[in-house]
């Protein structure tokens, strides 16, 4: 079945060899896919289905490696490709918390099993983060800071283009899925594809010289925006300070001081509703409502049982509805948003029961008692009231392993200085780990789709991230399938029917 790609690059090894390319050879030829080195495997999924593949392992995608343990690739061939030739490569990267994360083989219980089963050929690559380390002349090295776990996907893909005429599938058609952190690369691959403020790392790592731009992204509960994170968080979740989240006196003089600067940022970003209508700080919980209402209208035509005690107001047997099909009408703010399920208002058939507001206080209360929330600053807190820091602050740290604060807002409290700035070389980390800084109407590096899930009670970060993502793209003419599904947590690769059904639907 892969007889087409076998005689192009024979053709290509024979041309190498032959003659007028010694130095192509000598630079990239450890780069050349291997396709003998291969093993027979199988995996059983859930449905009892056996899925016979053939497994590619331990493949460095760059020349000059750095640590060995995480800088590999696996890359996994179904027995039968759904598309030929122009299979759509599904590279699952296991990210989490900005740690780092070793290439993995599939697993049944995941996304990478089923796009096996599917047909669709699967990389995972291996990469650096935060606990990564190597040790030199008796030092401990840090390996993984930002934005080094970012570059390690960048490079697997260029392998993987770099090698296309050899590796079976289309590497013009990767599909890129991750989760939390790892959806937060997800979506900086999706937006970044051949940046050139990435170039100068890639060729310091030997990374091939080729793009490293993805067809899709598969976004889910994306921890990302990182430097405006903080704000979000607070603006949106204040109102639970003296309730269920119970902060101290001093946790809530930070925590207003947060969220009184993510009104500028809401207003710079221009974001717009389906109508045309800009979205500002005075309409944006408006805006997010429509998100949660269409939630919970999906979720009430699913047969799910919400009680009035989270915020959700609605309208119950009105005797006038008469059994008919009924569109929610009537407060759901700015309208239902249009793009991915969301844009579908459901038809309830002989229910009379939907959904016609939300409490948003209320409900933002309800999810800050399912879990609890994260103290302020939720994402850069090291030194502002406690020492302790969170992964972002480490993945930002050096390479001696030492924290870093990545906002002025929290270098400036630990500090204690007003005047306090980050210096060049943090804010351009931070410039390069935040899609949002990508996506614009004329990038020709962002990904054409994108599918972008965070639980309608997952509150790793606030709505605010995944909701401007997705507006912002779309705004931008891309292709976008969002939703918040109904009371799920902060998770990823579920409702595998509806991720295949959308990747089958962009693939044909």
């Amino acid at each position: 079945m892969h007889l087409h790609k076998f005689l192009i690059a024979s053709a290509t090894t024979a041309a190498i060899i032959g003659g007028g390319a010694s130095m192509q050879a000598k630079d990239t030829g450890s780069l050349r896919f291997d396709n003998i080195s291969s093993k027979q495997a199988s995996l059983t999924m859930p449905t009892g289905q056996t899925v016979e593949y053939t497994a590619y392992e331990g493949i460095f995608y760059v020349t000059n490696v750095e640590d060995s343990v995480y800088q590999t690739l696996n890359i996994y061939v179904p027995q039968t490709l759904k598309y030929g030739d122009a299979t759509p490569i599904f590279l699952r990267t296991y990210i989490g918390g900005y740690m780092a994360a070793t290439a993995k083989a599939p697993s049944a219980s995941d996304a990478t099993g089923r796009a096996l089963q599917e047909g669709y050929v699967v990389c995972i690559p291996g990469s650096r983060g935060a606990n990564s380390t190597v040790t030199r002349n008796g030092k401990t090295i840090y390996t993984g800071t930002a934005p080094n776990g970012l570059l390690d996907l960048k490079a697997a893909i260029r392998y993987l283009r770099y090698n296309d005429d050899l590796i079976p599938g289309s590497a013009e058609r990767i599909i890129i899925d991750g989760t939390s952190a790892g959806g937060a690369m997800s979506a900086l691959v999706g937006s970044t594809g051949d940046r050139p403020e990435y170039d100068g790392y890639l060729r310091k790592m030997g990374a091939a010289k080729t793009s490293d731009k993805v067809f899709a992204s598969v976004c889910y509960c994306p921890i990302t925006d990182l430097n405006h994170a903080d704000m979000e968080y607070e603006w949106l979740y204040g109102c639970t300070n003296t309730g269920v989240r119970h902060l101290s006196p001093d946790q809530i003089a930070i925590s207003d001081q947060l969220a009184a600067e993510c009104p500028g940022y809401i207003n710079s970003l221009g974001l717009k509703d389906d109508a045309g209508n800009l979205i500002t700080a005075d309409n944006y919980k408006d805006y997010l409502k429509t998100f949660l209402i269409a939630s919970a209208h999906k979720a009430l035509e699913e047969g799910c049982e919400i009680p009035d005690t989270i915020g959700i107001i609605r309208y119950v047997d009105r005797p006038d509805f008469g059994g008919r099909q009924m569109r929610p009408a009537n407060g759901d703010g700015r309208g239902a948003p249009s793009f991915g399920p969301a844009g579908s208002r459901p038809m309830f058939n002989n229910n009379s029961d939907f959904v016609t507001d939300i409490d948003l206080d209320k409900y933002l209360s309800y999810v800050a008692s399912v879990t609890p929330l994260k103290t302020p600053p939720a994402f850069d807190q090291y030194g502002v009231l406690i020492d302790t820091p969170t992964p972002e602050n480490n993945v930002f740290g050096n390479t001696e392993g030492t924290p870093a604060n990545f906002t002025d807002f929290s270098l400036r409290h630990r500090l204690h200085d007003d005047s306090a700035t980050l210096d060049k070389d943090m804010v351009k980390r931070v410039f390069i780990m935040n899609p949002m800084n990508f996506i614009s109407p004329d990038a020709a590096s962002v990904a054409g789709h994108w599918f972008i899930r965070h639980g309608a009670k997952d509150r790793d970060t606030s709505f605010l991230v995944p909701v401007n993502l997705a507006t912002k793209l779309k705004n931008s003419g891309f292709d976008v399938n969002f939703f918040l599904p109904w009371n799920r947590p902060h998770s990823g690769d579920y409702n595998l029917d509806d991720l295949f059904s959308w990747i089958d639907s962009i693939a044909r």
